[in-house]
């Protein structure tokens, strides 16, 4: 058997200021850098066989941290497959920005997420196929506990997808900073066994950011 710990990146000032992060290389910020010192103390708790991340800074500084806890050295691998969508011309852009310029795109983006292709970006149907196919090579692979370190777009329509829902449901899907998902994989199933804990940073986490 093994366990998939799908886990989102630390906080960033973006998140903070809703800002579109995409493939802009957003470091943690000092708040993100706690959550994540917790997380790797947190999962410190699991035996991790394998820890892959995204290739972007907040991500893998995430990662790291994971890494750093555990009681034996472990080497955090890094795949294409894990990293953020890219939101085109969104990126850099606050939500109330792309609301103004882009009101019936942004409209249908939350209405109808898996219907959009942002201008000079992605698709969520893109994100899946790229995100599913490190998830079925990863799990070829390993048996045990796997500790995959992403975004908020990753994790949501790789949370849908391994629950064979189809991206309409992406906004069925919370995932907070520091959130902690699991699946376990037998038998050619994915189960979902825990989702978006953020129990461990209760004691840092004096206000809620949402799913941004």
């Amino acid at each position: 058997m093994t366990d998939i710990i799908l886990v989102r990146h630390g906080e960033t000032e973006w998140n903070v200021g809703k800002i579109f992060r995409g493939r802009k290389d957003i470091p943690l910020n000092e708040m993100g850098r706690k959550q994540a010192e917790l997380l790797g103390k947190y999962l410190s708790e699991v035996r991790v066989d394998a820890i892959y991340s995204s290739p972007l800074k907040r991500a893998l500084d995430t990662a790291n941290l994971i890494a750093k806890y555990q009681p034996e050295k472990i080497d955090v691998q890094v795949t294409e497959g894990l990293l953020d969508i890219n939101y085109g011309e969104w990126e850099g852009r606050s939500e109330q920005e792309v609301n103004e310029l882009y009101p019936e795109l942004y409209e249908l983006w939350n209405k109808s997420p898996h219907e959009v292709l942002i201008p000079k970006g992605e698709s969520l149907a893109a994100v899946r196929e790229r995100a599913l196919s490190a998830v079925n090579e990863i799990v070829s692979k390993y048996k045990g506990n796997v500790a995959l370190v992403s975004h908020r777009v990753v994790n949501k329509v790789l949370t849908c997808a391994l629950l064979g829902l189809d991206n309409s449901h992406f906004w069925n899907i919370r995932q907070d900073v520091g959130g902690v998902t699991i699946f376990s994989y037998e038998d050619n199933r994915f189960i979902l066994t825990k989702h978006n804990d953020t129990s461990y940073l209760k004691e840092i986490q004096k206000y809620v950011l949402g799913d941004f």
